[in-house]
């Protein structure tokens, strides 16, 4: 088994790169994980278009095994070409490369570094992690307080990082995100 495109069979999925409803009998494509609770492959579901900005290599495979027809393929095609543009793929939406910045969608996620809650709307800064499951270990994104990212990666280049992965951030957000990020984050990118 691998990746899949699907039509959806309920509205119960939600994506996981926008956190909004997969309508039932929409194309949503599957990115296949490993089932803690059995055999057999699991699947993360998202939008097709949002997975198509998020992991275009991905859903270039799986579109080749489909065989059915795609409603909005010159859409589909048109972000493949250029994910990094498209704007869609939630947080990591020009790739999934650590790290990149966003807005946070909900108030659920805590700062890795001061456990404090990053409230709804803020700039929140992703870094890869490794999450034990208990039978295996996966890797995915931790968050981060602008203010606690510096000290807590160590890397004083963090904000050239975050530019490079975080197309879609406007121009406000990532003066935003300098000063949040305070001076040391702050000097690498005034040097460019």
């Amino acid at each position: 088994m691998a990746d899949i495109i699907e039509e959806s069979k309920s509205n119960r999925a939600t994506c996981r790169s926008c956190r909004e409803k997969i309508d039932k009998g929409v194309l949503r494509f599957g990115a296949e994980t490993p089932n803690a609770f059995g055999d057999g492959p699991s699947y993360q579901w998202h939008h097709l278009t949002c997975a198509a900005g998020k992991m275009p290599a991905k859903v270039k495979e799986a579109l080749n095994a489909f065989a059915g027809e795609v409603p909005n393929r010159a859409e589909l095609d048109a972000i493949l070409a250029n994910p990094a543009k498209s704007g869609k793929g939630g947080g990591a939406k020009a790739a999934a490369n650590y790290p990149y910045a966003e807005r946070a969608s909900t108030s659920r996620s805590k700062c890795l570094s001061c456990e404090e809650a990053i409230e709804k709307g803020q700039l929140r800064v992703a870094v890869e992690r490794e999450v034990d499951t208990g039978s295996f270990v996966t890797k995915g994104p931790g968050y981060l307080h602008p203010g606690c990212a510096v000290e807590f990666t160590g890397d004083d280049k963090l904000l050239e990082g975050i530019k490079a992965n975080s197309a879609s951030l406007a121009e406000t957000d990532f003066s935003e995100l300098q000063s949040a990020l305070g001076a040391e984050g702050g000097e690498a990118s005034a040097q460019e």
